[in-house]
Order: structure tokens, then sequence, then C-alpha cells
């Protein structure tokens, strides 16, 4: 496994971290939960050292889940990355900004943006206690919450630096504009957005700045939800429940299927799967400090560590880019 320091601070992560959206459940079409303990633990016994997730996943599951498995572990050698700022159970009594209606066992649950300082402070010390620990390596705003001044929300995220609650503050899916005023307050350590092979637009404006600022970037969907790991065109039959029915409607899905048929020998001769070389591929962008790379159970999460364990040359990056520049 490779290291990398995030950002602007002393934070040592492993560049494959482990995803927990999937494990949480909802929107995944559920998971067994010993099979998600034990991703965690492959993850840790292969060299993957941080763990990303929110409260959002599973509604507080993910992270319930993640604080059995790391008990016992020596936390010191474990980096939890976290989030705030989506809000389900009516703490915030109407206020933040509607983002959209989940489910949880038929029932539809509205899912609010919501920052301020005091739902932040709150926030914090339910995600402690589900993890099972005292302080938090990375706190992640989830959303932007366009109802709640930028500055109050990275004011509360300094306090809770201060406090020792928190390692580093960092943001997910801001803009340009919103990093900048968001370090006028407090300089933020990396902003997690989504990048793939697929989607590569972060690398007009915010790749560039993250260069030039120092700031990390940690990536989500590198695989496009599992549709470049192939086997969507060959074996998988998706739950009717599963988001990603809807999901892969946007890509032009034969000629996805015709890249990945030419970039698989470039895996076959490493020994690796076209997971691996996709995310071996991520690794190596510019400014891309981590990424996330989901696990339903623990062969899925040595098969993601192992994404690390080869290089790819300058001709082999190559022949991959053209391949790309078809779809």
């Amino acid at each position: 496994m490779e290291y990398r320091t995030l950002g602007n601070t002393n934070l040592e992560v492993s560049v494959i971290t482990h995803g927990a959206f999937a494990i949480g459940g909802n929107m995944w079409g559920g998971n067994e939960k010993q099979d998600s303990i034990n991703s965690i633990h492959a993850s840790l016994d292969h060299g993957v050292t941080s763990i990303d997730t929110a409260p959002f996943y599973g509604f507080g599951l993910s992270e319930e889940m993640i604080g059995e498995a790391i008990k016992g572990r020596d936390r010191s050698k474990i980096q939890i990355l976290t989030k705030f700022g989506l809000v389900w159970d009516g703490s915030n009594h109407g206020k933040g900004e509607f983002f959209f209606d989940a489910e949880e066992n038929g029932q539809k649950i509205p899912v609010y943006k919501y920052a301020s300082r005091q739902s932040i402070i709150k926030e914090v010390e339910e995600s402690l206690q589900r993890l099972g620990t005292d302080y938090i390596d990375l706190l992640q705003i989830h959303w932007p919450d366009g109802t709640t001044p930028i500055s109050e929300t990275m004011e509360a995220l300094d306090l809770l630096i201060q406090q020792g609650k928190i390692r580093a503050a960092g943001v997910s899916n801001y803009s340009i504009e919103q990093i900048q005023e968001a370090n006028k307050t407090l300089k933020i350590a990396s902003n997690q957005v989504s990048y793939s092979m697929l989607n590569q637009a972060i690398e007009q404006d915010l790749v560039p700045y993250s260069l030039e600022n120092n700031s990390g970037i940690i990536v989500y969907s590198p695989m496009e939800r599992g549709l470049l790991t192939g086997k969507y065109f060959k074996e998988t039959q998706l739950k009717d429940n599963d988001h990603r029915n809807g999901y892969f409607s946007q890509f032009d899905l034969q000629k996805v299927k015709t890249f990945l048929e030419k970039i698989e020998p470039i895996a076959q001769e490493k020994g690796a799967t076209l997971s691996q070389l996709v995310l071996r591929w991520t690794s190596l962008q510019p400014a891309i400090t981590v990424v996330l790379a989901g696990a339903r159970n623990a062969q899925q999460a040595i098969e993601n560590a192992k994404a690390m364990s080869f290089g790819l040359s300058e001709e082999e990056m190559n022949l991959i880019n053209t391949a790309l520049k078809e779809i």
C-alpha cells in the first residue's frame, strides 16, 4: 500500500481508502452485517488504514459497524474519515435545504442539507458514539448547505479541532468558489468529489486549484458504482431497489463495454482484475490523494487493496487514455 499526506495537514492516509457507503445498506439493496465487518477487517489487514463513512450511510448503521469492526484495534493506526450535514431525523426542525426523499423499509424519509454550528456539534457527538472513539481524523461537510453561511460551518469545525474532537476538516462536493470562501475562515484539508474514467470534470478547475494550493482531493465513485468492474455486462443482476438501475442509464453502455474490452489485456498482463486496473489508473492522476473503493465483503476489500501492488508505464497509461477518448 502507498500512503500520502492529505493536503496541508500531517494526516497520513492510505491511497486506497475503504468506502463504507454500500455497507450501510440503504440505496444499495442491503448487505449482511458480518460480511460488512469482515470487509473492514480485511482492508485493515491488507494495508488500507483509512475508512470513509458518513452518518447518512444506513442512517447511522455504517458508522456503528465501523465502530464494532475497529474495537480492539490500535486506533492510532486507523484514520476515520466521516461527514456531517445530511440530517433526516427531524432534529433540524424544518431548517436547512431539502435534498431528497430517501427510502427505508418502504417509507420515505426526507433528507436535508443542514450545517449550522449547533447541528454540527450535535452530529459529531453522535458520530463519536457510534464509532466508539473520542476523535475523528477528518470531518467533512457532506454537501453544501445553501441556508447556512460557510463561515459559520467553518467556525464550528475550527472549534472542534481546538477541542481535539477532530484532527482535520474537509469538504465534499464543494465548488472552487465555496472552497475559497471556506478558506477565509479555516484552511481545509481536502475536497471529496466524484471522479472516474467516465467523469473527469474536475480536471478543468479543481485539479489545477488543488495542485496550486496544496489541497487534497478524495475521489468517490471511481468504479462508477461497479460499472467499470465489467461484471454488469457479464453476470450481475441488480435488485429492484438498487439505485444503480437508474444511475447506469446516463452512460453509453455499449461504448463502455467496448472500452473495457480494449483495456482488459493490460489488466491480464499484470495479473490484475479490471477493477484493480481502474483503481490504479485513478490513483496516478494529478492531485488525487485518495481513491475510495467500496467493499461488501472481505474478498472485495482484499482485491481493492491489491490495486496498489503494480505500476503502470507511460505507454500503458497512454493506451488507456487513448481508448478513453473514444467513449
